[in-house]
């Protein structure tokens, strides 16, 4: 299709998508309102609704009173009703797709039902938002005559009682349009594929020839794809394998530790980033700015939001906020009641809100995944932080990393425990270790003052990983492919043990 059309075409699709944006910009708390009231009409005679008198509900203090805050753990028996067949338990409609997502903090496998509703109006939608606030970003774009090369972690979709369930993005591919495989590379066939090693190689072979214009993907695993076309290729950077490249859209994990790798192969000023943040529960945010990794919250895809300030999370005085009391600068676990049925669920993110008007944020990490066993206090944007500042100093490059507590033993104090497996190595080893601990505690006053004198904490221990060892886990694991991310921080010893003995 010439580029003037396409170019008419997105526009058109701008111009109408941008008057519902600039609805939800302008009046974000109605909008959120007006959504949850949707919400519970819709669902007011399903078996939930019904439990808590959904058709009575008429203000957000009556939801909060009333509705409680849930886990997976939580929805798991009526989930399971659900996988079974059952109709009109917490949704009205029957619910036929289940997103399978291991997770990083419980081994057990979750199934979160996935609606015909949030398909459409929040995954698909938040797919096309994207694309649209690229090219409005860029006017100039050619993104639409090449093809985009998709990572996910698809295995096979498995089907039992009427009800399918498997990875998310294997669910998104399926129902995806006919005419969306023709914009979009590796194929079907090849996405679908299970067994993880043999489908990174026959994406590598499909798309070293194919007219690549956009990547998307978890940093993690696009990296190790991406350094294997290198390598079947001999190119000196990836614009010799695909001369049209121009941006990656990025989610799942932090990109801070992958940026400077990411440079080397994408060298140049020209080349975009744009981050998103979605999981199998819903699709959240997106960055809508070409030079800021803020994500704007996205208010109208059938999400109602609440926040848990993560000062008081876990603690008797633990209290939930609607987005009208956010504050800029705090940090907060989400909740989100959502068109696929889940009410008042914790995701078990965590995010900071960088700006209230609009409403951006920025993920900083997992409410299991910090590490506070000292009153530290450290969580991943922290360390993280940490590791670009030192990472830059000292001219290495991370593969993966995990951190665990030393825990105090009769008079000894306790520490942090890292393990960490470099693409380049440090030099001064020690040096490594002596900056990263004084970076956190710069990004860090808790940490810093945990540290002060060997107060609390005695400097942390570092070691370094050997070669593929964090893939080696990951598949001794079953958790190899594009949606399995590596536990970065811990307040128990277990992941970092299990590191150590194959560390040899």
């Amino acid at each position: 299709m010439p580029i003037p059309i396409v170019n008419s075409i997105a526009s058109w699709f701008l111009k109408k998508r941008f008057h519902q944006i600039e609805l939800f910009l302008k009046y974000p708390v109605e909008v959120q309102e007006e959504l949850l009231h949707n919400l519970l009409i819709k669902a007011k005679n399903t078996e939930i609704g019904k439990e808590f008198d959904f058709s009575s509900i008429t203000t957000y203090r009556e939801f909060a009173d009333r509705v409680p805050i849930t886990t997976y753990e939580d929805n798991e028996p009526r989930i399971e009703r659900a996988r079974r067949g059952e109709a009109n338990i917490f949704w009205p409609k029957p619910i036929k797709w289940f997103a399978k997502s291991s997770g990083t903090t419980n081994a057990k496998s979750k199934f979160i039902p996935v609606s015909q509703e949030s398909l459409e109006d929040c995954h698909y939608a938040a797919s096309k938002d994207l694309l649209c606030m690229y090219f409005n970003n860029n006017p100039d774009s050619q993104l639409f005559v090449g093809k985009g090369l998709r990572l996910g972690g698809s295995k096979e979709l498995y089907r039992e009682n009427g009800t399918v369930f498997g990875d998310l993005s294997a669910i998104l591919i399926d129902n995806m349009p006919f005419w969306a495989e023709f914009s979009s590379t590796p194929s079907n066939e090849v996405s679908l594929m299970s067994d993880w090693e043999t489908k990174m190689q026959a994406i590598v072979d499909e798309t070293i020839n194919e007219n690549v214009t956009s990547l998307a993907g978890v940093p993690s695993w696009m990296l190790v794809l991406l350094n294997s076309v290198m390598e079947s290729t001999k190119a000196k950077n990836l614009f010799e394998v695909w001369p049209n490249l121009e941006v990656y859209f990025h989610g799942g994990v932090s990109f801070d530790p992958y940026v400077e790798q990411y440079k080397k192969l994408l060298p140049g000023d020209n080349f975009k980033y744009y981050e998103i943040y979605n999981a199998s529960e819903g699709f959240f945010a997106i960055q809508d700015q070409n030079h800021s990794n803020e994500l704007l919250l996205m208010l109208d895809y059938g999400i109602f939001y609440e926040f848990i300030p993560m000062s008081t999370f876990g603690t008797p005085k633990q209290k939930v906020i609607p987005l009208s009391e956010v504050v800029a600068g705090e940090n907060y676990a989400i909740v989100i009641t959502t068109n696929a049925g889940l009410w008042r669920y914790m995701v078990g993110d965590t995010v900071r809100f960088t700006s209230t008007n609009p409403f951006r944020i920025k993920v900083t990490g997992r409410t299991k995944h910090h590490i506070n066993v000292f009153g530290e206090e450290l969580i991943i944007e922290n360390a993280e932080a940490a590791l670009r500042k030192v990472t830059k100093l000292t001219h290495t490059e991370i593969v993966d990393y995990t951190v665990a507590p030393i825990f105090m033993e009769g008079k000894e104090k306790g520490a942090h425990e890292w393990i960490i497996e470099f693409k380049h190595p440090p030099e001064d080893f020690a040096n490594f270790s002596k900056l990263l601990d004084q970076s956190l505690q710069e990004v860090n006053s808790d940490y810093e003052a945990k540290r002060y004198n060997n107060t609390t904490l005695n400097a942390p221990k570092i070691h370094c990983g050997r070669e593929r060892l964090f893939y080696d886990w990951l598949k001794q694991n079953d958790k190899l492919g594009g949606q399995h991310k590596v536990p970065r921080l811990s307040n128990s010893r277990e992941y970092l043990e299990e590191l150590l003995s194959l560390n040899s």
